[in-house]
């Protein structure tokens, strides 16, 4: 079954998150997601409220930064997180837009390898590992949690580039796509994701988690035009849906058909009641996807 979610855009202030994130939870929706964009909201402390504030909510990053983040901190973050709400933390991590990471100096050379050591540090160490590894960007030296998590969590990768998109099936446990795939570029997307995939001989569960511009009530249309202005897509591009329950399931569903294991609705940036958005999406929305 397809599961669906949310994201609670960083354009909405952080004081809000509790009183949506218990909505989220009340409603039955199955995830609330987050951004880490600069220059908005911490992703860990946004995510650690969120988790506090609900009871079986699933919260996911998507996503934080790696060239903000040491490894070893980020691993911390996670195992803590997943130690205290078991299952209901899905990190996700990637490159970050690279003009962002140059205003804080974080900019590197080679973002591809800095991720691909991140990520593959990040799944040893929540395995329990002791690592010990001396890469381009990540240097340890016999480093072990002391508190790792009963269960690692999935790490999940943020990719656009074929690049990236072969990395995330290679060395992580899903990827996380954003607004810009119509199905057929997510089809696409997976093909890569395959391949990396085939190089690793890997056959374990990957999670590929879509995001969705979804905008309903008055004037739904228009305001789906302008958000797609905002983000650069065309009206004919076929990105987004605006309507009621019945045109949000069938955007869920040709992305679910499409491959996409979880379907995210990203709100309009002027979306007046996230609450009333977040029942609609669960108790709307929800029964009419497989």
């Amino acid at each position: 079954m397809t599961s669906l979610g949310v994201v609670f855009r960083p354009q909405v202030p952080p004081e809000r998150l509790p009183a949506v994130a218990r909505a989220a939870d009340e409603a039955g929706l199955e995830e609330l997601w987050l951004w880490e964009d600069c220059f908005w909201h911490g992703g860990v402390s946004a995510a650690a409220v969120a988790l506090a504030s609900t009871e079986r909510l699933r919260v996911g990053i998507g996503l934080m930064p790696v060239p903000f983040r040491n490894v070893v901190l980020t691993t911390l973050e996670i195992a803590t997180l997943e130690r205290m709400f078991p299952g209901r933390f899905v990190p996700g991590v990637g490159h970050g837009v690279q003009d962002w990471m140059g205003q804080v100096g974080a900019r590197v050379a080679s973002p591809l390898t800095l991720l691909r050591e991140h990520v593959d540090a990040m799944r040893a160490l929540l395995r329990g590992e002791e690592l010990s590894t001396a890469g381009r960007y990540v240097t340890l030296d016999r480093v072990k949690l002391d508190w790792p998590p009963e269960q690692a969590p999935p790490i999940l990768v943020g990719a656009v580039g074929p690049k990236t998109l072969r990395l995330a099936g290679q060395h992580a446990d899903g990827t996380i796509l954003d607004s810009q795939k119509t199905p057929q570029a997510v089809r696409e997307a997976l093909a890569q994701i395959g391949e990396g995939r085939a190089a690793a001989g890997r056959t374990d569960p990957h999670t590929v988690v879509l995001m969705s511009i979804g905008v309903t009530g008055p004037d739904a249309a228009a305001r789906l035009s302008a958000e797609r202005r905002v983000w650069g897509f065309s009206d004919d591009s076929g990105l987004g849906v605006a309507g009621g329950a019945e045109e949000f399931a069938a955007d869920a569903a040709r992305y679910a058909e499409a491959g996409a294991t979880t379907v995210l609705f990203q709100p309009a940036a002027d979306e007046p009641d996230l609450e009333g958005y977040i029942r609609f999406v669960a108790q709307e929305v929800r029964p009419l996807v497989d």
